[in-house]
């Protein structure tokens, strides 16, 4: 009977092995994922997705996620160019295209690029004025991404993109600003003033010049003035009569 009980016990123990064993042993890799193969602490490969079977205690893998990953750069204190402190906070779109290097060239790839992309975010920003900031971010997003994607690259990291989110300025320096758009605005319409100024005086010239050419067209007008204020009857018109107008004995009698 001991023996009996003595054998269960020694089946119950290595069929429980041998589950340990093929739990160490065996990985499924879904498809957004790989595996980097440590064999006695050295790199051998990149397997999966899919089932892989590995050497319990002397090979190790070490997941990795290809799928997207999305950072939020924190709001960063920036002086632009042209000595304006404004606060600007950005995200990255980034992946890893490269898993033995993104796994063996950096200890915390999102922890690297998080920080990279602060410092990048301060140094690009603060080559530009403030205008810049707010009316090329297509451009400010494209530089930072050019920067982040060429510094990464070691690190086996895609930079897909960057989008800078925030720009907050100083209260002071929106009111400045809104005088400054204010300004604007009142100068455009003193140069479209004067440019109608300007083609309206070069209208009169030319009519001038065509009046001359028939001297009889002055009546005409005088008279055309004459029918437009007469509309009004509470006013008295003081006109100009031509002494050509007049009558002979009239003229000869004063």
């Amino acid at each position: 009977m001991e023996v009996f009980v003595f054998d269960w016990i020694t089946y119950l123990l290595g069929f429980a092995l041998l589950i340990l064993f093929l739990q160490a042993a065996i990985y499924i890799f879904r498809e957004y994922e790989r595996g980097v193969l440590f064999t006695l602490g050295r790199f051998t490969r990149v397997s999966g997705p899919g089932f892989v079977l590995i050497i319990p205690f002397v090979q190790q893998f070490v997941r990795t996620d290809l799928r997207m990953f999305v950072e939020d750069v924190p709001s960063q204190d920036v002086i632009s160019r042209d000595n304006v402190s404004v606060q600007v906070n950005a995200v990255i779109y980034f992946r890893i295209v490269d898993p033995q290097r993104a796994i063996i060239n950096v200890a915390d790839f999102r922890a690297a690029v998080s920080q990279l992309a602060q410092t990048t975010l301060r140094s690009v920003l603060g080559k530009h004025e403030l205008d810049e900031m707010l009316a090329e971010r297509d451009k400010l997003n494209a530089d930072i991404q050019e920067i982040l994607d060429r510094q990464t690259d070691a690190w086996g990291i895609k930079v897909a993109n960057v989008e800078i989110k925030h720009v907050d300025i100083d209260e002071s320096m929106v009111r400045a600003i809104a005088k400054q758009a204010e300004a604007e605005r009142l100068r455009r319409a003193r140069v479209i003033n004067a440019e109608g100024e300007y083609q309206a005086a070069a209208k009169l010239v030319d009519a001038a010049k065509l009046l001359a050419t028939q001297p009889n067209s002055m009546q005409l007008r005088y008279f055309n003035a004459l029918s437009d204020i007469a509309t009004d009857k509470t006013s008295t018109v003081v006109f100009p009569l031509p002494v050509d107008l007049l009558p002979k004995g009239k003229t000869q009698e004063g």
